[in-house]
C-alpha cells in the first residue's frame, strides 16, 4: 500500500497553531462571559443587600410603633436614607399601605402580581431589575423583604439611571489583564507549535522517503526535545524494521529454492484458498490424482479424491484465529501411484498442503522384505544341505569310507556356496549403506581385466571360451579397485556359467565423452529371453533357478555389478546383440579435473 502525501495549502504547524488559537480564544471567551456574569450578579447581589439593610432598619422603626404614621415614616425615612431612594410598604394581599414618593396610597394599584413581592413572600427577599413602575412610570431597581410577624412587605428602589447602571456594570480591568496574558500565551504557544511542526514536517519527508524505498538520511538530527527523542526511536525502529526485511527477503527466497528443489509436492495457501507459493511436484501430483487435467491450483479443492482435506478444512477454517497449529493426513492410491498427504492449518488461517509420493518406497519395503525372504531362502538350502550330510554320516558309522568321503566333499562345497554368498551380501550391505564411506584410488581397467582373465583362465579353457580384451592401455579410472574388479569378475563369471561352451567374450572400451567412459561386455552365446532381461539385476533373480544352484551362483553377481557402477557414477542395461548371445553396456565416470 502506497501512502500518498497531498499539497496542503497550510502547513501542519499553522494548522496547529490556527486549531490551538480557536480552542483558546473559546476558552478566553467562554472564561470572560463567565466573569463578566459573575461579577455583575456580584454587584447586583451586593446592592441587594445594601437595599435589604435599610429595610431591616426600617422594619426596626415600625416594631416600636404601634400606627403607621405617615409624617414619622418620612422623617425617619429623610434622616436615614440615600437619596433618591423609593420606599413603600405592602401588605401580604398586595395593598399599597406607605409611598414615600405619593402619600395618596389609593392611587397605588395591587402590587402582588410584582416579581419581587412575589420572591420575597415565597423566599422571604426578592429583587428585580430594571422594571418600570406601573404607578410612577419610572425604571427603578426593587429589592423586596417579607416580615411575617408585621405581615407586610418593605420594598427599597432606586431609579435605573445611568449612576447606577455605571455601578451595576463589570469591571473592565480584568478584561485588558485577560487580553494582556491571553497574548502572551499565543505568542509562547506559536513558538511551541511551530517547533512541533517542524518536527513533525521532518518525520513526515521521512516516512515519505521510507515509503518510496528513497535514500534516507539515518544522521538527520532533530530537536532536543521528547519529539525529537521519538524521532530517533522511530529512525532506529525504522533501521532494525529495514534489517528484518532484508533478512525475510533471503529467507524467502531460500524458502522459494527449497520448495522448487523439493521431493514432495507443497502448496500454500490463504485462509480465502487463494496461492501463496506452489512447487511444479505439488501441479504434476494434483494432475495425478485427479481425473481431469487442472489450469488453476485453486481446482485442487474440487478433486473429490481430496475430499477428507477439504472437509478437514471446512470444519477448523470457521473460526477467526487458532491458538495452535491444526493437522491431518491420509494415504492415496491413484493410477497405480501412492500418495501420502498433508494438510497444517497455521494460526492465522492460512495452510499447507503436502503431496509425498511414496510408491518407490513402498516398492523399496518390498523388496527388503523380499530380499530378507529370498536371504533366508537361499542360506537355508546349504545349511540343510551340510546339516543332512553329516546326520546321515553321525546316524551310520557303518558307511563305507568312500561314501562318508563323498559325504565331506558335497559338504565342503556347499560350505563354499555358503561363504561366497555371505560375502556377496556383505558386499551389497557396504554399497547400500556406506557408499560414501567406500576408498577412490587410481585403477587401470586393463590390469584389472587381464588379472581376472589370468584367474579363470581353466575354467575358459574348459569350457573353451576365448576372450578378447579391447580395452586400451592406459585406461585409468578414479574408483574403488575391489568394486571395479567385481564389476568385471561376476560378468566373466556370468558368462563363462550361462554363455555356453565355445562361445566369444568381447571386452571393449567403444566410446568416450567429457563425463564417461562407455563399455560394452558381449558373448556369442545363447542369450536371455526378452522378458528376462530388465529383471536381471534384481537380488537372486535366476532365469534358470535349477541350473542356477547347480552350477553354484548366488543369484548376487549381477547385483552386485549394478550397484558397482552406480557408485562409480555410471549406468548399466543388458540387451540381446544381434550377432546373438547377451550384451552388457554400461559407463564408468571419468576423473574430474
Amino acid at each position: 500500500m502506497t501512502i500518498e502525501f497531498s499539497n496542503h495549502i497550510l502547513s501542519f504547524n499553522k494548522k496547529l497553531f490556527l486549531t490551538v488559537i480557536l480552542l483558546f480564544a473559546s476558552f478566553v471567551c467562554c472564561f470572560l462571559f463567565y466573569q463578566y456574569k459573575r461579577e455583575k450578579e456580584y454587584k447586583i447581589e451586593l446592592l441587594d443587600t445594601k437595599l435589604q439593610n435599610y429595610n431591616y432598619q426600617l422594619y426596626d422603626h415600625l416594631k416600636r410603633r404601634d400606627t403607621l404614621s405617615t409624617e414619622r415614616m418620612d422623617k425617619f425615612l429623610s434622616e436615614h436614607i440615600l437619596p433618591n431612594l423609593r420606599v413603600t410598604i405592602i401588605k401580604k394581599d398586595g395593598t399599597v399601605i406607605y409611598d414615600n414618593t405619593e402619600h395618596d396610597v389609593s392611587k397605588f394599584t395591587n402590587h402582588s402580581g410584582r416579581k419581587e413581592i412575589q420572591k420575597a413572600i415565597r423566599n422571604g427577599s426578592g429583587y428585580d431589575i430594571s422594571r418600570l413602575s406601573e404607578s410612577i412610570g419610572k425604571v427603578f431597581f426593587y429589592s423586596a423583604h417579607y416580615f411575617p410577624d408585621k405581615n407586610i412587605i418593605i420594598r427599597s428602589a432606586l431609579p435605573y439611571n445611568l449612576d447606577l447602571t455605571k455601578h451595576l456594570q463589570a469591571d473592565s480591568n480584568y478584561i485588558w489583564f485577560t487580553i494582556i496574558v491571553s497574548c502572551i500565551l499565543l505568542f509562547m504557544l506559536y513558538r511551541f507549535t511551530q517547533r512541533l511542526g517542524t518536527s513533525i514536517k521532518q518525520l513526515e519527508l521521512f516516512a515519505l522517503k521510507a515509503d518510496r524505498n528513497e535514500p534516507i538520511d539515518m544522521k538527520q538530527k532533530f530537536p532536543d526535545n521528547e519529539l525529537g527523542e521519538i524521532s530517533q526511536h522511530i529512525i532506529q525502529i525504522y533501521k532494525r524494521l529495514h534489517r528484518a526485511k532484508e533478512a525475510l527477503y533471503i529467507e524467502r527466497e531460500k524458502l522459494i529454492t527449497h520448495l522448487q528443489i523439493s521431493h514432495e509436492g507443497l502448496g500454500v495457501f490463504t485462509a480465502d484458498r487463494k496461492e501463496l507459493l506452489v512447487n511444479s511436484l505439488f501441479t504434476q501430483y494434483c494432475n495425478i490424482i485427479s481425473d481431469n487435467n487442472l489450469t488453476s491450483t485453486e481446482e485442487v479443492f474440487q478433486i473429490s479424491e481430496l475430499e477428507p482435506i477439504i472437509s478437514f478444512l471446512n470444519l477448523n477454517q470457521k473460526s477467526e484465529s487458532t491458538q495452535e497449529e491444526k493437522k491431518t493426513s491420509m494415504s492415496l492410491v491413484k493410477n497405480s501411484r501412492s500418495f501420502t498427504i498433508e494438510c497444517i492449518i497455521f494460526q492465522d488461517r492460512s495452510f499447507e498442503i503436502s503431496i509425498n509420493d511414496v510408491t518407490q518406497e513402498q516398492e523399496q519395503v518390498r523388496l527388503k522384505r523380499q530380499l530378507t525372504q529370498n536371504i533366508a531362502h537361499e542360506l537355508k538350502t546349504p545349511v540343510s544341505s551340510i546339516q543332512g550330510y553329516l546326520e546321515t554320516i553321525i546316524s551310520n558309522p557303518e558307511l563305507p569310507r568312500e561314501r562318508i568321503e563323498a559325504f565331506i566333499e558335497r559338504c565342503y562345497a556347499q560350505s563354499n556356496r555358503l561363504t561366497f554368498l555371505l560375502r556377496d551380501i556383505s558386499v551389497l550391505t557396504r554399497m547400500d549403506e556406506a557408499p560414501g564411506m567406500i576408498e577412490m584410488e587410481k585403477a587401470n581397467i586393463k590390469t584389472i581385466v587381464e588379472n581376472i582373465m589370468s584367474e579363470v583362465a581353466m575354467d575358459l579353457e574348459k569350457r573353451h571360451i576365448r576372450v578378447f580384451n579391447l580395452i586400451q592401455r592406459d585406461l585409468v579410472i578414479d574408483g574403488n579397485a575391489s568394486l571395479l574388479y567385481s564389476i568385471f569378475r561376476n560378468l566373466m563369471d556370468n558368462a563363462i556359467a550361462y554363455a555356453g561352451n565355445e562361445v566369444e567374450v568381447t571386452i571393449n572400451c567403444f566410446r568416450e565423452d567429457e563425463c564417461f567412459y562407455y563399455f560394452s561386455f558381449s558373448d556369442n552365446g545363447i542369450g536371455v529371453a526378452p522378458e528376462h532381461l530388465n529383471r536381471l539385476f534384481e537380488r537372486f533373480y535366476r532365469v534358470d533357478k535349477g541350473r542356477s544352484r547347480k552350477i553354484g551362483g548366488t543369484g548376487l553377481g549381477l547385483a552386485i555389478v549394478k550397484n558397482a557402477v552406480l557408485i562409480h557414477g555410471g549406468s548399466i542395461f543388458a540387451k540381446n546383440s544381434l550377432s546373438g548371445g547377451l550384451e552388457f553396456v554400461f559407463t564408468l565416470k571419468k576423473k574430474e579435473s
